[in-house]
């Protein structure tokens, strides 16, 4: 139903009666038709219901078919390895695998009774009836036992190197088992490395391999660096040493004058044994503004806690496949623009390696034997989801302890209750945290109800004298309503002006870490807040246990400029899962009113960070009051 009368319909009418008078009347039924069609196609596109379902269509996720990951490797007949085992992570995480099979293994539990191989034209039959019909998005490259078969994936990862959607290339270089056992010999070895390694984006070998590859031994954290560097120069992009392996094993026994086996330790042990340590390295960092603690072209030591375990079959495989299929879900978001979900976008190596040791480490503590040997890691279906599992960025290798930053609770009636009673000393966090710039806002927003919290972001200020006068002129208005004031970045002006705390971007907290200001901040018994962008990021938060983690932006946003794309609520509830509870969650990026507050707290959120929400309201008293409302 329309109205006679409205104005686009009496528009039309006019247009259509004046040109009627200036052209010829054999042009009339045209004018007619060409504006009858055009006034319909209004009508039609401004209904509400095409409107509604416009907008639903825009939002609605969109549907991708799974991306295509290959495995090159051998086949386990126990199924706890192998192309058997990388079909299972690769599945888990959402991907499609394909395989192609170099060795076929007569395999249970207790070992291997024997080993066939195909002849290399048979792989290279296997490869390219994959590639002309399902191209990969990811490519994981498993054992290689002779120097012909090398040579034959060397081949063939030249060529579609040169494609024009070039894939990651994940190598595990299987060539010493988890027990230490020389599997290749050393023909295939050096056919690997000229051939294969130009091409690997990851290597992912274990300790023993890395010796192998090195020939020497690596017995203390420093060693593992060095020895990263030198792999690196074999021609691989980056490369992680598995440290599933303590650096002491049982090949670092030795026998001493009188015939006893004496075991060599590392004055290292006690951080390579309580946890299981991989040291990531790169060759360039996959960032493009200032650096980051999780920038793998410094180094990067990524680290879980150690399952006292021996049913751990498969993992070197599982990791590297779950690395490929990371980096396959990152490759394929790339292309698509319709939904964008930051972190996933930003997928790079390390994050990848953070969420394969996430899967694996899940894998191994819920391991159990099937047989009479060690059993298989344990497959579970889906992304890693726990933050049990996932790794955090060890800042001192040799150090068994981490930093811990003043405890915040989240935003909830129970902990209100517990804090104001007095059972509970630990601050609670409030469920709106407003960003401002000026002393004038801070002023006003500490005497609005409903405001427990305000950050400080100075901008456009160079002069550290008027930085600290600023921050400390705040910080006495906060003091005197009892508001807890946070400051963006200057954490050495935090510390002088008395403030409750800090946040950190990733930028900010590798300087601060470098110059030995995250103790500085303990001691000072400041809070700490970081934000974070992609899962390497999270890890390198989680490596301070901070007061809070703060993910963004949750929407696209124009209030300051991001190299990431806006993360979506499905990647907010995703970080809910991947961190402790007892660590509150904010969420920022245009949050622009209390039903999107409702959204993000819906998906898991703790607290809203919130700019314009607040200062572009008319009312300031009631937008706190609905995005307080919203938050609850």
């Amino acid at each position: 139903k329309f109205d006679l009368q409205s104005k686009p319909f009496i528009y039309c009418w006019n247009e259509i009666q004046t040109l009627a008078h200036q052209v010829s009347s054999d042009h009339i039924s045209r004018l007619l038709s060409f504006f009858l069609m055009k006034f319909l196609s209004w009508l039609i596109l401004s209904s509400p219901y095409v409107t509604s379902l416009m907008s639903a269509s825009n939002h609605a996720s969109v549907k991708l078919p799974p991306p295509i990951v290959y495995t090159i490797a051998g086949s386990d007949s126990g199924g706890g390895a192998g192309i058997q085992a990388d079909l299972h992570a690769i599945q888990s995480f959402g991907c499609h695998g394909c395989s192609a099979v170099t060795c076929l293994t007569a395999q249970n539990s207790c070992g291997v009774t024997e080993v066939h191989t195909p002849p290399p034209s048979f792989l290279l039959a296997q490869l390219q009836a994959l590639q002309s019909d399902m191209p990969p998005r990811s490519i994981k490259v498993g054992m290689l036992a002779t120097s012909e078969l090398a040579e034959a994936v060397g081949s063939f990862l030249k060529e579609i190197s040169s494609s024009s959607r070039k894939p990651w290339v994940v190598v595990d270089p299987v060539m010493i088992s988890t027990s230490g056992h020389k599997l290749i010999d050393d023909e295939a070895k050096n056919t690997m490395i000229e051939k294969v390694f130009p091409y690997t984006d990851v290597l992912t070998p274990n300790k023993f391999e890395a010796e192998a590859l090195l020939g020497r031994k690596l017995e203390t954290p420093v060693d593992v660096e060095k020895g990263a560097q030198e792999i690196l120069a074999m021609g691989v992009q980056s490369v992680l040493i598995k440290g599933g392996h303590s650096l002491v094993e049982k090949d670092s026994q030795e026998l001493d004058v009188n015939n006893n086996i004496k075991t060599r330790y590392s004055k290292d042990i006690n951080a390579t044994l309580g946890f299981a340590q991989d040291y990531f390295l790169s060759r360039v960092a996959p960032h493009n503004g200032e650096p980051r603690l999780c920038d793998s072209n410094r180094g990067v030591w990524i680290r879980t806690d150690r399952y006292d375990s021996k049913h751990t079959h498969g993992t070197g495989c599982t990791l590297s496949s779950a690395i490929a299929s990371a980096l396959a879900l990152g490759h394929q978001r790339c292309e698509v623009t319709a939904e964008k979900q930051g972190a996933t976008r930003a997928i790079q190596p390390l994050d990848a390696c953070c969420l394969a040791k996430a899967y694996v480490t899940a894998g191994i503590g819920c391991g159990q034997g099937l047989g009479k040997g060690p059993g298989p890691v344990v497959h579970k279906q889906g992304f890693p989801s726990t933050c049990q599992h996932f790794p955090f960025i060890a800042l001192e290798p040799s150090a068994s302890d981490i930093l811990e930053f003043r405890a915040m609770k989240a935003h909830s009636l129970d902990n209100l209750k517990a804090a104001s009673s007095g059972k509970s000393l630990t601050p609670v966090l409030g469920s709106i945290l407003p960003i401002v710039d000026t002393v004038e806002w801070v002023e006003r927003l500490s005497q609005t109800p409903g405001i427990t919290d305000i950050q400080l972001r100075i901008k456009g200020e160079t002069e550290p004298a008027k930085i600290l006068q600023r921050i400390q002129l705040c910080q006495e208005k906060c003091r005197l309503a009892g508001i807890r004031l946070w400051i963006n970045d200057y954490w050495e002006e935090a510390i002088q002006g008395g403030c409750f705390g800090v946040h950190l971007g990733q930028e900010d907290l590798a300087k601060c870490a470098d110059r030995g200001g995250l103790k500085a901040l303990c001691n000072a018994n400041l809070a700490l807040g970081i934000s974070t962008h992609s899962y390497g990021e999270l890890a390198a938060a989680l490596a301070v246990k901070p007061s809070y983690i703060s993910l963004g932006p949750i929407f696209e946003t124009q209030s300051k400029k991001v190299l990431f794309d806006p993360q979506g609520l499905q990647i907010l509830n995703k970080w809910r899962e991947l961190i402790d509870s007892e660590i509150p969650l904010v969420a920022i990026g245009n949050i622009g009113d209390a039903d999107t507050a409702k959204q993000v707290k819906d998906a898991g959120a703790d607290c809203a960070a919130v700019i314009g929400a607040i200062t572009k309201a008319d009312n300031i008293e009631a937008a706190v009051a609905a995005l307080n409302e919203a938050m609850s």
